[in-house]
């Protein structure tokens, strides 16, 4: 394999670009807590943050309110990334679905996300169910736009060998228009996938004493005055944020090369 080891060169120099600023600013916390330029009260030096995050870890509480949160990013990003595909496909491809729903959508959409927040809390309550709702509504318009844009942006040449071959309805979606609609409709998902954890972490800041999430964790913190505890889950939030997105392209790099190996490389 002559091509391993400079593959592997690139993703060394790549972690090793993206760990520098962490890094650099670790070393100038450590000095400044070191030559007492910081009040340990309000910010602790790094090794004590270490040391409470280690003893954070190793309560179940950490770990429920961390499932907590994946799961319901997951089961929201899933309802409103299927309804959004679905919804921006049918937008595109029916002029009938377009006249009757285009405008509402078009309204609906320039409402505030978290303005949705406090109308859901109030039909639906303040548990798992309103938050998961939350993150749908998040979820839904990113990639409801990206879906209508990828199935428009299909050449009309596409459309008019499916009506000269006559194809089946969904022989036309899975062979024409899915293919050549998805690499904008992943580019939706990816912002969806962004805007649920963003809509994950938020439900639980507003919705703090209901039920158990990295939001809360945050919460607990702050009112605590427990910086470490702050910083421990502001790390945490981040790093699932990036899990996330890591895996997403993960599977848009298998699907898509799945897609040009099986129409030779064409929509």
């Amino acid at each position: 394999m002559p091509h391993a080891a400079p593959v592997w060169k690139a993703k060394i120099a790549a972690v090793s670009q993206a760990l520098l600023i962490p890094a650099l600013f670790i070393a100038l916390w450590s000095t400044a807590s070191a030559q007492a330029w910081l009040d340990p009260k309000l910010i602790p030096s790094p090794w004590n943050v270490l040391a409470s995050a280690l003893h954070t870890l190793a309560q179940a509480d950490f770990w429920q309110g961390l499932a907590a949160s994946v799961s319901r990013n997951l089961i929201g990003y899933a309802l409103g990334a299927s309804l959004g595909v679905a919804f921006g496909v049918a937008l595109g491809t029916s002029k009938w679905v377009n006249w009757f729903f285009a405008p509402g959508f078009n309204i609906l959409r320039q409402i505030s996300l978290f303005a949705w927040l406090p109308l859901i809390s109030t039909f639906f309550g303040y548990g798992n169910g309103a938050k998961i709702l939350f993150i749908t509504f998040s979820v839904f318009y990113p990639v409801a736009l990206h879906s209508l844009e990828g199935v428009s942006s299909i050449s009309a040449k596409y459309r008019e060998v499916g009506q000269v071959y006559q194809f089946p309805k969904a022989y036309a979606y899975r062979k024409l228009i899915l293919p050549a609609a998805g690499p904008q409709i992943f580019v939706g998902l990816q912002l969806g996938l962004i805007f649920a954890w963003l809509a994950t972490v938020g439900s639980e800041f507003l919705l703090a004493n209901y039920g158990a999430g990295l939001g809360n964790l945050v919460i607990r913190g702050r009112e605590q005055f427990n910086v470490p505890l702050i910083i421990l889950g502001m790390l945490a939030i981040g790093c699932v944020g990036v899990l996330l997105n890591a895996g997403l392209a993960r599977i848009e790099r298998h699907l898509l090369r799945w897609q040009r190996a099986g129409s030779g490389g064409k929509p």
